[in-house]
C-alpha cells in the first residue's frame, strides 16, 4: 500500500496545493486523482502569479480577450475560473460520492479585501455564482473583518475555505463564524448543509522562529500548534452545540492543514505530512511535497485527539521568548500582506502580457 493510500484509508483527504493550465491539459491532475488519491485542490494569489506570470500557457486565452475592455482583475478571474471550473469537474464524481465532504476546489477573493467585510461578502457571492460549481469554495481570510464576511457568506449559502489561520484561537474564531452562519440558516428555514474548511498554516511558524530558538526546537512549533488546534476541533465536533447542528443536516467544517511543504533544507521533505496524519482533516500539499511523500513518505501514527505534548512544547517555546499569540497575529498580518504583493505582481504580469501580445498582433 502506497503512502497516499494509507493517508486516505486513515480518513485524511489529500488535496493538491497548486493549479496551472498545464496540470489540466497534460492530464497530470487526472493522474494524481487516479494514482495518488488526490481528492481536492486549493489555489491562492501566489500560485496563480506563478502559473500565469511564468508560463505561456495562458497567452492564447489572454489574446482572445484583447480589445474587449476588460480590466486586469476581471481578466484574471476569468482565467482562474476557467481553470478551477475544469478542476471542479474532474473532482465532481468525488464530490458526489462523498456527499459533498470531499472533491472541492478553492478560489480566493481579492487580497485587497482582507479588511473589507462588505465587499468581501459581495465578491464571494459573485465569484461563486460565476463559477456555477457546487464544489467550489471561496477563500476568505480569517481576519477580524473576514470573520464577519465568513458568517454572512455561510448564511447566504456560499461555501467558504477560511484561509490565513495560524493559531488555535484564530481557528476557534473561524469555527464560531461558521457555526453562527449555519444557526442563522436553520432559524431562517434554510438548508444547513453549506460546505466549509478552516485552513491552518503550519510551516510559516517554524520559518519565523528558526533563528531564535534552540536547534532541537526547530520544526516543532507549527506541529504543536496543529496538535493544539486538532484537540479543539475534536472537542467542538463532540460538543452538544455541533451535535444539534449535525442532527439538523449540517456538515462539519473540517480543519485543513496548509503550508505543509518543508522550508528547512536540513529537515525531512515530508516532515509535516507525516506529523499531521489525522482523521476527518484535509492536508493540502504542494506538488513537490506530494510527489516526495508518495515516493518515500511514511504514516507512522495519527495525531492524538487530546493534544498530546502540544502544551508542553508550546510552553518550552514561551520559555525561549516566543509569544505565541503575538506571533500568530503577526503571521496572519504578514500572510495577508504577502498575498497582496503576489496579487499586484499577478496583475502586473497580466498587464505586461496584454501589452506584449497586442504588439505582436500589430507587428
Amino acid at each position: 500500500m502506497n503512502p497516499t493510500q494509507q493517508l486516505h484509508n486513515l480518513g485524511q483527504s489529500i488535496w493538491l496545493d497548486n493549479i496551472t493550465r498545464e496540470l489540466l491539459t497534460s492530464g497530470t491532475l487526472a493522474r494524481y486523482i487516479r494514482d495518488l488519491h488526490v481528492t481536492g485542490l486549493t489555489s491562492n494569489p501566489t500560485i496563480f502569479e506563478h502559473a500565469i506570470g511564468h508560463s505561456t500557457a495562458y497567452d492564447a486565452a489572454i489574446l482572445s480577450q484583447l480589445g474587449k475592455g476588460k480590466s486586469d482583475v476581471s481578466l484574471f478571474f476569468e482565467l482562474a475560473l476557467e481553470d478551477l471550473s475544469r478542476a471542479a469537474d474532474l473532482f465532481r464524481s468525488t464530490f458526489d460520492a462523498s456527499a459533498g465532504v470531499d472533491g472541492w476546489v478553492s478560489l480566493e477573493v481579492s487580497p485587497l479585501l482582507a479588511h473589507d467585510a462588505a465587499n468581501t461578502i459581495k465578491e464571494a457571492a459573485e465569484l461563486h455564482a460565476r463559477a456555477n460549481r457546487s464544489n467550489l469554495f471561496i477563500k476568505i481570510p480569517g481576519t477580524t473583518e473576514g470573520l464577519e464576511a465568513i458568517e454572512a457568506s455561510i448564511f447566504a449559502g456560499v461555501p467558504v475555505n477560511v484561509t490565513l489561520l495560524f493559531s488555535c484561537e484564530q481557528y476557534l474564531a473561524a469555527a464560531e463564524a461558521y457555526l453562527r452562519g449555519i444557526e442563522r440558516r436553520i432559524e431562517a428555514g434554510l438548508d444547513p448543509n453549506v460546505g466549509s474548511v478552516a485552513s491552518l498554516f503550519i510551516s510559516r511558524w517554524d520559518v519565523a522562529v528558526k533563528d531564535t530558538v534552540s536547534p532541537q526546537s526547530r520544526n516543532r512549533l507549527g506541529i504543536a500548534v496543529a496538535m493544539q488546534t486538532y484537540q479543539a476541533y475534536c472537542a467542538l465536533l463532540a460538543s452538544p452545540r455541533w451535535q444539534k447542528l449535525a442532527a439538523a443536516g449540517a456538515s462539519a467544517q473540517r480543519v485543513l492543514w496548509a503550508s505543509t511543504g518543508t522550508k528547512d533544507p536540513q529537515a525531512s521533505d515530508t516532515v509535516y505530512v507525516e506529523a499531521l496524519a489525522a482523521p476527518r482533516t484535509v492536508n493540502t500539499i504542494p506538488e513537490k511535497t506530494l510527489l516526495a511523500f508518495a515516493d518515500h513518505g511514511q504514516v507512522k501514527k495519527k495525531l492524538p485527539t487530546n493534544g498530546g505534548d502540544a502544551d508542553a512544547v508550546l510552553a518550552d517555546f514561551s520559555r525561549q521568548g516566543i509569544a505565541i499569540d503575538v506571533l500568530a497575529e503577526r503571521l496572519q498580518r504578514e500572510g495577508a500582506e504577502a498575498f497582496v504583493a503576489s496579487w499586484r505582481q499577478l496583475l502586473q504580469a497580466i498587464g505586461t502580457k496584454k501589452s506584449h501580445l497586442a504588439q505582436v498582433c500589430t507587428s
